[in-house]
């Protein structure tokens, strides 16, 4: 968060200072810090809790040969450490170190949710356009290696680059990080298809809680995320408030609208289970009538 620092000098009329306007851009920020202050404890409120029955929910699900719920639970989690770090900006710490080690913080956790959506993104394409591959390879060790890569990736990146380079590099670094991923979700998203519109093997709910994910993890990076990149790459030409409080508060619901795909996970494994069910039944059934028919011989 901006910290608003005034100053003001009057020497000699030298320095002209019109206070209507002062007056309406000090109104104009404080509701808006008063808005963003209000919709941030809303998503701390409401993401907090549900992140943290999504991540219980999620681990439930994690078994043998089903390592589709590992990349989401981490995503959860680098979700949580943002929502955190939410919770300690809003209390407004005193001390610039707090801030310094909080922003880094936040910067670690916004960037490993990246890494994750890339995953979930390449695990979904990868179910559709390479089966047999994707069958013979996957494995919850596999799955738990990727993950540690992933936050070793984001905590080097946070500490041993971002740390040591000034501001506009660092906008330059991150506006990098931050728009590669998304011609990653586009290819995704357009291979999927193509491998679908070839697949008789695959059902038809199946195929549509894959394109699903897919669409719901592009829709959620060029929504919330592509403002941010907006904004690194027009900082060092525009000085928009509006821009740079929009963009960050679309970060903020970031957190938010990945527990969609909680929604999702959880819509696929009560379809398996009604499918198990559906086929004991039909398996019950045809015994039965298999032994009234004995019977009746």
């Amino acid at each position: 968060m901006e910290n608003l620092f005034v100053n003001t000098t009057l020497l000699n009329e030298s320095f002209i200072f019109d206070s209507d306007s002062f007056l309406s851009w000090y109104e104009y920020h404080i509701k808006v810090k008063f808005t963003m202050h209000v919709v941030t404890c809303i998503i701390i409120g409401i993401g907090l809790p549900l992140m943290l029955m999504a991540i219980y929910a999620l681990c439930s699900l994690v078994k043998n040969d089903h390592v589709a719920p590992i990349y989401i639970i981490n995503l959860f989690i680098s979700d949580f450490i943002q929502l955190c770090c939410m919770i300690i900006w809003e209390s407004e710490p005193e001390e610039h170190m707090i801030k310094i080690i909080v922003d880094s913080i936040y910067k670690f956790g916004l960037l490993t949710s990246v890494g994750f959506m890339v995953c979930i993104s390449l695990e979904r394409y990868l179910i559709i356009a390479h089966p047999l591959w994707y069958h013979f390879r996957r494995s919850i060790r596999i799955s738990v290696a990727v993950c540690v890569v992933v936050w070793i990736i984001s905590l080097v990146f946070n500490l041993a680059v971002l740390p040591w380079v000034t501001l506009f590099v660092e906008q330059i670094i991150l506006s990098f990080f931050l728009i590669t991923p998304l011609p990653l979700f586009i290819f995704f998203l357009v291979g999927t298809l193509r491998a679908l519109s070839t697949s008789v093997s695959v059902p038809s709910n199946e195929k549509r809680r894959i394109v699903a994910i897919l669409v719901l993890v592009l829709l959620i990076y060029t929504l919330l995320f592509l403002p941010c990149i907006i904004l690194f790459t027009t900082a060092a030409y525009i000085h928009d408030d509006t821009l740079y409080d929009l963009s960050f508060m679309f970060l903020k619901l970031s957190p938010l609208a990945d527990l969609l795909l909680y929604f999702f996970i959880r819509m696929e494994t009560v379809s398996k289970l009604w499918t198990s069910v559906c086929c004991c039944r039909k398996e019950n059934n045809d015994t039965n009538f298999n032994t009234l028919n004995l019977a009746d011989i």
